[in-house]
Parts: C-alpha cells; structure tokens; sequence
C-alpha cells in the first residue's frame, strides 16, 4: 500500500489534527506499505494570475510564474496519483477548509492529469486511491453538520478527481470536550 499523508494545521507541535492523523497513519500501516508525507500548511503558492483554467497552457506560451507554478503543481500531482490510500487531516477554520489545503487541491486539480473534460462533463481520472481518510478536527462546528463547509468539500473536491471512497473520522466539539480526543484515539486503534 502507498499512503499519502496531508497534514493541514497551521499549529505545528501542539496540533490535535496532527497527532491523530499519524496515529491514523501508523495503525493502518503494515511494514512493506510506504508513506509520503505532505505538510502542507506552508510553502504552498496561491494560484493566481494563471490564464487557463485546469492549468492548460501549452509550455512554450508558459511565463516564468506559469512555470514555478507548474513544477510544484507536476510534483503535487505526481504524489497524489502514486498513492492507493490518502489520509487527509483538515481542522475546521472559519466553517470550512484551511486555506493552504484550498491551494494544494488547486494545484493537484488539473485537466488532463487528474481530471478531463468530457462530452457528459468533468471526469475524474485519480481511480487508483482506494479510500482516503478525512480526519477532520474542529474546536465548536460539528462535523457533517449545516454548518461544516470543510467536510462536503472535501468529499466534492476529490470526488470530482475520481476518489469515491471516504472514511471520516470526526474529532469535533473539542472546545467543549477536550477527553474527545482520547475517543477518537479509541476509534482509531479500534480500525
């Protein structure tokens, strides 16, 4: 198995999402399984300024920013769609996904590599990832609730490129329950 691990927090050490979603990640792990590792709260650009829309532009019309963009984007990609399992840890900012996870996916979503184009609309084209894993953390929004915008994009976002397999795993409402974590560690050996 090859696991592709995203990590999203912007808190670093002290990070719930963090710690749980390596636990995850060490319980479903045999010891011939490789992992990637992605943190990608920081050293991601934003896309921006880019003139065609799924990141198609041939390479000899490609400005020096179009390049920069597209060689982490070609390096973002190759890791995704060399994956069978994704664990994605997300905590819940603001109702919806952390910004720096925001700008991985626009860098992963890309026509042609990850997604086409078709008469019938948008194919997703990643079909190898078995299931992927949404550890999703928040301090007061509880997850799959009206209120949790993270969650249903996640799913939409990689549903889109063609994963189709989700477990969550919700550490939720820690605000008011700190002893939940020790739940969720619970539910994670228990897999």
């Amino acid at each position: 198995m090859k696991i592709y691990h995203i990590d999203s927090s912007a808190r670093k050490a002290e990070s719930v999402s963090k710690s749980l979603a390596k636990l995850l990640v060490e319980k479903i792990k045999k010891p011939e399984d490789t992992v990637t590792y992605r943190d990608v709260s920081s050293g991601l650009p934003f896309v921006s300024g880019i003139k065609g829309a799924g990141f198609i532009i041939p390479e000899n019309e490609r400005t020096e920013a179009d390049k920069k963009l597209f060689k982490i984007s070609d390096e973002l990609v190759k890791e995704f769609k060399s994956c069978d399992t994704l664990v994605i840890s997300a905590p819940i900012y603001n109702f919806g996904v952390p910004a720096c996870l925001k700008a991985w996916f626009d860098l992963i979503a890309r026509n042609g590599e990850t997604f086409q184009y078709t008469d019938q609309g948008p194919v997703g084209t990643v079909t190898n990832i078995k299931k992927a894993y949404l550890l999703i953390v928040s301090g007061g929004v509880p997850v799959d609730s009206n209120m949790d915008f993270c969650t249903p994009w996640l799913k939409q976002g990689l549903g889109f490129l063609g994963v189709k397999n989700f477990e969550v795993i919700a550490a939720d409402g820690l605000s008011r329950d700190p002893q939940k974590v020790e739940k969720v560690k619970e539910k994670i050996n228990s897999l």
